[in-house]
């Protein structure tokens, strides 16, 4: 009796654990619009370069924009190489 107890507190466990949500934002664009559909749900949509941007798409609605904490910041590339050369 004790097991089937034990399996059946696991499983009710295991059932009410909130499903977990995909990351949110997109780290191909550093900024993001933060859209409200209620006082506690919103969304975010990462498809702006820039604030001003963002700001003219949150213009009259319930939304704010964000900086992306997720931008994947391209890194520079290098120019060539040059040896040092040492003179003893």
């Amino acid at each position: 009796m004790r097991i089937f107890v034990l399996v059946v507190l696991a499983a009710g466990t295991v059932l009410s654990a909130a499903p977990s949500q995909a990351q949110t934002y997109d780290p191909n664009y550093p900024v993001c619009l933060q859209v409200y559909d209620d006082m506690v749900h919103y969304y975010f949509e990462c498809s702006y370069t820039s604030i001003a941007q963002c700001q003219a798409s949150a213009s009259g609605r319930a939304a704010q924009c964000v900086v992306n904490p997720y931008f994947a910041k391209p890194y520079p590339k290098s120019g060539a190489r040059h040896k040092r050369r040492h003179n003893h």
